[in-house]
């Protein structure tokens, strides 16, 4: 059964079994219709309702006071960020959106963009003020046609110098003119002799509609101790897995020996895709435990009682799976959600071998639910768009491993340097370089650190930032979860 249809059965039972009030518009009480919906999922699903005592199934005594509870709130998003557990530091990730439409656009990879993948760091010596650098630049995107290029430097927006107050307002406009600057490492590897010096190029660009292909970059690459595949994949969506499998085709067709997954700019994604991966990467674990699922205690215990393989996903079977024993993955503080769990739930079946910095630390994935009676978009509420994308569950590795808070620290450190990105897919590309040196049998007396760290990027300016989502509902719930 598919998350989102377990998600779907769990909430039609959560509704009957937990609900303790009527409909408000059978009793005539004037509550916010949007509210009310609000708190109904939330009430419903959410992973941290037990945390939250205005979502016990016992809050209100009667209708009359669940509807002045709901008519407290001047909006859905106050409602909403009222039942939210720890914002700052649990749940980070829960929204709420006013248009599902845009939600489900960005789910399936068609975004509102400019193209320009980047991200964003101190400037050297500096607490306060930012600079930007772009990792890589989607075809045929506003950024592609004005000819902005990896390793470019930015430090102003609309001719104002990025700041720590000021940049996610910046960033957020539609329509920005890019202030260009260049970065000077002095010739050292040392930070502190940095610095960064604006060159009089600037570059108006708009976030259009955009499809984004979340495979950048394949090949197979010849190397000193046999064929290598690499790949690499920056989103987690479902629409491509078809093309996934094509690229392992063509991986296994070749016989590579070894597989290098980049997953250093993907901030997460469908966990169906993530099982599709882990199991094209491996194949002789069909049908072993992939990961297990723990969700709030009354859905938990529901499972547990009824059918305890619900909470279970699984290997796949596929016809092009490579059998491997290691593979090496590509990370950075960006790498979150789904890519991490790639990592946490190999990690037990296979040597994985992890390159570049500490991931972001999110092991919980999320679900849509729209305002229907079940959740599901079936009979929707034709009234508004507004729908949830609340956390519902958190993630395991077969022997039990989450709450990586604070991310995946890599057996190989290796930052980034602004100063010399190189080309992604080039042999020359100091991370795939460093990779390939270490499959090569060269040991490496020296890492590269992380030195000058990463404050946030593009993701931070998009509907889901670093989320995870799954496609089964929990007691009949419906929509699909993400991570």
């Amino acid at each position: 059964m598919s998350l989102r249809k377990k998600i779907l059965l769990l909430i039609t039972i959560s509704i009957l079994s937990f609900g303790c009030f009527e409909d408000n518009d059978d009793n005539g009480a004037y509550a916010s219709e949007i509210n009310d919906f609000v708190w109904k999922g939330m009430n419903a699903a959410y992973l941290y309702k037990q945390e939250i005592f205005d979502l016990s199934n016992n809050r209100f005594d009667n209708s009359d006071q669940y509807a002045n509870y709901l008519n407290e709130y001047d909006s859905p998003e106050s409602i909403f960020e009222s039942l939210i557990h720890d914002r700052d530091n649990i749940d980070k990730f829960s929204i709420i959106v006013n248009d599902y439409v845009e939600l489900e656009q960005y789910l399936s990879g068609n975004i509102i963009s400019n193209g320009m993948e980047f991200g964003l760091s101190f400037v050297p010596n500096s607490s306060s003020e930012i600079f930007g650098f772009v990792r890589y630049v989607h075809p045929n995107s506003q950024a592609d046609l004005n000819n902005i290029k990896r390793g470019d430097i930015f430090n102003s927006i609309n001719d104002t110098q990025l700041t720590i107050n000021n940049y996610s307002n910046l960033l957020s406009e539609e329509t920005y003119l890019i202030n260009f600057a260049d970065y000077n490492d002095n010739g050292t590897e040392e930070i502190n002799d940095d610095s960064i010096s604006s060159n009089n190029l600037n570059i108006e660009i708009q976030k259009l509609p955009l499809i984004k292909n979340p495979v950048y970059h394949h090949s197979i690459i010849n190397s000193e101790n046999g064929k290598i595949g690499y790949i690499m994949y920056n989103q987690f969506v479902s629409n491509y897995d078809e093309y996934l499998e094509s690229i392992f085709s063509e991986f296994k067709s070749n016989s590579i020996d070894d597989v290098i997954l980049d997953l250093r700019y993907n901030p997460g994604g469908s966990i169906n895709s993530a099982i599709l991966l882990s199991s094209l990467i491996t194949g002789q674990f069909e049908n072993e435990i992939f990961n297990t699922e723990q969700w709030n205690t009354e859905i938990q215990n529901y499972w547990i009682e009824n059918d305890p393989e619900y909470l279970i996903n699984r290997f796949i079977s596929i016809e092009n799976s490579l059998s491997m024993n290691r593979v090496f993955v590509l990370t950075t503080r960006s790498s979150a959600s789904a890519s991490e769990l790639i990592i946490n739930c190999l990690n037990p079946y296979i040597n994985v071998i992890q390159i570049g910095t500490t991931t972001y630390g999110k092991y919980q994935a999320s679900v849509t639910l729209y305002d229907s009676e079940n959740f599901s978009k079936q009979n929707i509420n034709p009234s508004h768009n507004y729908a949830l994308q609340p956390l519902v569950l958190k993630t395991l590795n077969v022997n039990g491993v989450t709450d990586y808070f604070h991310g995946i620290n890599p057996d190989y450190e290796f930052e980034e340097r602004p100063s010399n990105m190189g080309e992604i897919g080039d042999l020359d590309e100091p991370m795939l370089n460093f990779t390939l040196e270490l499959i090569n049998s060269r040991n490496h007396t020296k890492n590269s650190p992380e030195a000058i760290g990463l404050i946030g990027d593009n993701f931070n300016f998009e509907y889901l930032d670093k989320r995870m989502h799954i496609n089964k509902t929990p007691l009949k719930l419906s929509h699909e979860n993400k991570l």
